[in-house]
C-alpha cells in the first residue's frame, strides 16, 4: 500500500512531460463521485494499491502525478471523466431593479429546487452538475424561460478547474453519491468531510433518516 499524502504534479508540466516519455504511465482511473474526495483507497490498473489522503484544500485533477518510481520507470497519473455542468450565467440581472432581482431569484432557485438539482453559486455563476440527460436539462431550462439569464454547458475539467476543493466535492461527489440532491452547501460539504474523517460512523440519509452508530462495549 503506498500512501499519497500530496500530488506530485502533473502530466501536463514539462518534467513530467520528460519523464513519461522514458518511463510507463499506470492510470489510477476514478469515477466522477470519488475524485471530489481527499480520502479513497484504490488500485491502479497495474494493481498498485495507493491510499490517497491530501490536504481539505486539495483534490484530483485528471492528470495528476501520484507516484513516481524511478527504479521501475513506472508513473502512477489519476485518469477522471468528469461529467459536463450546466452554466447558468446570471450576469444579465445586475441591470434590473432590486425587487426584479429577487423575483428572478426566486423563480430560478424555485425552478431547480423543484428538479432537486444540486447546485453551487460563483460570483454571478450557477453550476448544476449533469445529473440526468443533457437534453432533459437543456428542454428544462427552455421551459422555464427565465428572463435575463444565460446559459450552456460546459466541461467538467473547466467548471472544476474554477471551484474550490469543497464546491468541486458538493458538485461533482453530490451529483452520484448522495441520496438527497437537495441538500444546500454548507450541509452537504460538511457531510462530505465528517464522513472522510469518520469513516467507521455510517450513516443512512435515506428518506427514512435512520443513524447508525458504532458504539464500542465498556470495559
Amino acid at each position: 500500500m503506498i500512501l499519497v499524502e500530496h500530488k506530485l504534479g502533473h502530466l501536463g508540466d514539462p518534467v513530467w512531460q520528460e519523464r513519461a516519455g522514458q518511463a510507463r504511465i499506470d492510470p489510477l482511473v476514478l469515477e466522477q463521485w470519488e475524485a471530489p474526495k481527499r480520502r479513497l483507497r484504490k488500485a491502479s490498473e497495474s494493481g498498485i494499491e495507493l491510499a490517497i489522503s491530501l490536504p481539505r484544500s486539495e483534490h484530483l485533477h485528471d492528470g495528476d502525478v501520484l507516484h513516481y518510481d524511478a527504479a521501475q520507470k513506472l508513473i502512477v497519473v489519476a485518469r477522471i471523466a468528469l461529467k459536463e455542468v450546466l452554466v447558468i450565467e446570471l450576469e444579465g440581472l445586475e441591470s434590473l431593479a432590486p425587487h426584479e432581482i429577487l423575483r428572478a431569484s426566486f423563480e430560478l432557485g424555485h425552478g431547480l429546487g423543484n428538479q432537486h438539482w444540486p447546485a453551487v453559486i460563483k460570483g454571478s455563476t450557477v453550476y448544476v452538475p449533469l445529473s440526468v440527460d443533457q437534453k432533459v436539462m437543456a428542454s428544462v431550462m427552455r421551459t422555464h424561460a427565465f428572463a435575463h439569464v444565460t446559459t450552456r454547458f460546459a466541461p467538467g475539467e473547466e467548471v472544476a478547474a474554477k471551484l474550490d476543493a469543497k464546491e468541486v466535492r458538493l458538485l461533482f461527489a453530490g451529483a452520484d453519491a448522495t441520496p438527497h440532491h437537495h441538500h444546500d452547501g454548507h450541509e452537504a460539504a460538511q457531510a462530505q468531510d465528517h464522513h472522510e474523517d469518520h469513516p467507521d460512523h455510517a450513516h443512512d440519509h435515506g428518506h427514512s433518516h435512520a443513524h447508525h452508530h458504532r458504539h464500542d462495549p465498556v470495559a
